[in-house]
Protein backbone atom coordinates (compact mmCIF):
# COMPACT_ATOMS: atom_id res chain seq x y z
CA UNK A 1 0.00 0.00 0.00
CA UNK A 2 1.31 3.52 -0.79
CA UNK A 3 -0.53 6.96 -0.27
CA UNK A 4 -0.25 8.69 -3.15
CA UNK A 5 1.89 12.07 -3.58
CA UNK A 6 -1.68 13.89 -4.09
CA UNK A 7 -2.55 12.92 -0.65
CA UNK A 8 0.46 13.48 1.39
CA UNK A 9 1.16 16.86 -0.48
CA UNK A 10 -2.23 18.16 -0.28
CA UNK A 11 -1.75 17.40 3.56
CA UNK A 12 0.93 18.87 3.72
CA UNK A 13 -0.25 21.83 2.22
CA UNK A 14 -3.08 21.78 4.54
CA UNK A 15 -0.87 21.33 7.79
CA UNK A 16 1.27 24.24 6.81
CA UNK A 17 -1.57 26.23 6.99
CA UNK A 18 -2.13 25.37 9.93
CA UNK A 19 0.50 26.26 11.33
CA UNK A 20 0.47 29.88 10.29
CA UNK A 21 -2.29 30.06 12.63
CA UNK A 22 -6.14 30.91 12.57
CA UNK A 23 -7.24 33.23 10.16
CA UNK A 24 -3.72 33.43 8.02
CA UNK A 25 -4.05 33.61 4.31
CA UNK A 26 -1.54 32.64 2.55
CA UNK A 27 -1.21 32.62 -1.38
CA UNK A 28 -0.23 29.50 -3.69
CA UNK A 29 3.42 30.54 -4.09
CA UNK A 30 4.07 30.98 -0.43
CA UNK A 31 2.57 27.54 0.08
CA UNK A 32 4.54 26.30 -2.94
CA UNK A 33 8.25 27.92 -1.37
CA UNK A 34 7.45 26.54 1.63
CA UNK A 35 6.78 22.58 0.56
CA UNK A 36 8.77 22.70 -2.14
CA UNK A 37 6.20 22.18 -4.79
CA UNK A 38 5.69 23.29 -8.11
CA UNK A 39 2.84 26.23 -8.53
CA UNK A 40 0.81 24.41 -10.72
CA UNK A 41 0.56 21.14 -8.41
CA UNK A 42 -0.12 23.41 -5.08
CA UNK A 43 -3.07 25.19 -7.18
CA UNK A 44 -4.69 22.07 -8.41
CA UNK A 45 -4.55 20.59 -4.84
CA UNK A 46 -5.91 24.00 -3.23
CA UNK A 47 -8.50 23.90 -5.90
CA UNK A 48 -9.28 19.82 -4.97
CA UNK A 49 -8.95 21.04 -0.99
CA UNK A 50 -11.42 24.23 -1.56
CA UNK A 51 -13.99 21.88 -3.69
CA UNK A 52 -14.00 19.72 -0.57
CA UNK A 53 -14.91 22.42 1.99
CA UNK A 54 -11.10 22.53 3.76
CA UNK A 55 -10.19 25.64 2.39
CA UNK A 56 -11.36 28.96 1.09
CA UNK A 57 -9.85 31.52 -1.09
CA UNK A 58 -9.85 35.17 -0.70
CA UNK A 59 -9.93 37.37 -3.44
CA UNK A 60 -7.75 40.87 -3.38
CA UNK A 61 -4.39 42.08 -2.38
CA UNK A 62 -3.99 39.85 1.28
CA UNK A 63 -5.84 37.68 -0.61
CA UNK A 64 -4.86 34.18 -0.80
CA UNK A 65 -6.34 30.65 0.85
CA UNK A 66 -7.61 30.23 4.73
CA UNK A 67 -8.33 26.91 6.01
CA UNK A 68 -12.52 26.77 6.21
CA UNK A 69 -12.25 25.95 9.60
CA UNK A 70 -9.90 25.71 12.77
CA UNK A 71 -7.37 22.69 12.76
CA UNK A 72 -8.88 20.57 15.34
CA UNK A 73 -12.38 20.29 13.18
CA UNK A 74 -10.27 18.82 10.16
CA UNK A 75 -9.87 14.83 10.52
CA UNK A 76 -6.72 13.65 8.66
CA UNK A 77 -9.17 10.57 7.09
CA UNK A 78 -11.61 13.27 5.55
CA UNK A 79 -8.26 15.00 3.74
CA UNK A 80 -7.46 11.47 2.57
CA UNK A 81 -10.55 10.27 1.43
CA UNK A 82 -11.62 13.45 -0.29
CA UNK A 83 -7.33 13.38 -2.15
CA UNK A 84 -7.09 9.61 -3.19
CA UNK A 85 -10.06 7.37 -1.58
CA UNK A 86 -10.65 4.95 0.35
CA UNK A 87 -8.39 1.54 0.38
CA UNK A 88 -11.63 -0.65 0.57
CA UNK A 89 -14.85 1.09 -0.77
CA UNK A 90 -17.86 -0.77 -1.16
CA UNK A 91 -17.02 -1.27 -5.14
CA UNK A 92 -13.48 -2.47 -4.36
CA UNK A 93 -14.10 -5.73 -5.94
CA UNK A 94 -16.39 -4.41 -9.02
CA UNK A 95 -13.02 -2.57 -9.48
CA UNK A 96 -11.21 -6.06 -9.15
CA UNK A 97 -13.41 -8.13 -11.22
CA UNK A 98 -10.57 -9.42 -13.30
CA UNK A 99 -12.26 -10.08 -16.74
CA UNK A 100 -15.55 -11.11 -15.93
CA UNK A 101 -18.08 -9.14 -14.95
CA UNK A 102 -17.87 -10.05 -11.29
CA UNK A 103 -15.19 -11.27 -9.51
CA UNK A 104 -15.02 -15.19 -9.26
CA UNK A 105 -14.76 -15.07 -5.46
CA UNK A 106 -17.63 -12.60 -4.78
CA UNK A 107 -19.84 -15.32 -2.85
CA UNK A 108 -16.79 -17.12 -1.09
CA UNK A 109 -13.82 -14.75 -0.61
CA UNK A 110 -11.29 -14.90 2.20
CA UNK A 111 -9.53 -11.31 1.23
CA UNK A 112 -12.77 -9.38 1.57
CA UNK A 113 -12.87 -9.54 5.35
CA UNK A 114 -8.51 -9.17 5.34
CA UNK A 115 -9.78 -5.38 2.92
CA UNK A 116 -12.22 -4.67 5.70
CA UNK A 117 -10.51 -5.05 8.30
CA UNK A 118 -7.76 -3.07 7.52
CA UNK A 119 -9.80 -0.25 6.36
CA UNK A 120 -11.81 -0.17 9.69
CA UNK A 121 -8.23 0.28 11.46
CA UNK A 122 -7.29 3.23 9.47
CA UNK A 123 -9.94 5.19 10.00
CA UNK A 124 -9.94 4.20 13.35
CA UNK A 125 -6.64 6.03 13.66
CA UNK A 126 -7.14 8.61 10.60
CA UNK A 127 -10.56 10.06 11.60
CA UNK A 128 -9.59 10.52 14.98
CA UNK A 129 -6.61 12.55 14.09
CA UNK A 130 -6.64 16.16 13.26
CA UNK A 131 -4.49 19.20 11.73
CA UNK A 132 -3.84 20.17 15.41
CA UNK A 133 -2.91 16.91 16.25
CA UNK A 134 -0.01 17.14 13.17
CA UNK A 135 1.05 20.32 14.78
CA UNK A 136 3.17 17.87 16.90
CA UNK A 137 6.86 16.93 16.81
CA UNK A 138 7.46 13.53 15.38
CA UNK A 139 8.30 11.99 19.08
CA UNK A 140 5.01 13.67 20.65
CA UNK A 141 2.91 12.39 17.95
CA UNK A 142 4.72 8.69 17.98
CA UNK A 143 3.43 9.20 21.86
CA UNK A 144 0.29 9.88 20.92
CA UNK A 145 -0.62 7.17 18.30
CA UNK A 146 0.65 4.71 20.81
CA UNK A 147 -1.71 5.94 23.46
CA UNK A 148 -4.56 6.32 21.01
CA UNK A 149 -3.71 2.50 19.04
CA UNK A 150 -3.50 1.09 22.55
CA UNK A 151 -0.26 -0.47 21.52
CA UNK A 152 -2.55 -1.73 18.65
CA UNK A 153 0.10 -1.09 15.64
CA UNK A 154 4.09 -0.93 16.21
CA UNK A 155 4.90 2.92 16.20
CA UNK A 156 7.82 2.94 18.11
CA UNK A 157 9.10 0.94 14.94
CA UNK A 158 8.45 3.44 12.50
CA UNK A 159 11.46 4.85 10.63
CA UNK A 160 12.46 8.05 9.44
CA UNK A 161 13.40 7.60 5.45
CA UNK A 162 14.01 10.21 3.74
Amino acid sequence: MKLSAQEEYGLRCLLHMARQGEGASLSIPEISRAEGLSIPNVAKLMRLLRMGGFVASVRGQSGGYTLSRNSEQITVGSVLELLGGRLYGPSFCDRHSGLQETCAHNSDCSLRPVWQTLQSMIEHVLNRMTLSDLQRNEKEMMRMLNERTNQLLPVTQIRHTA
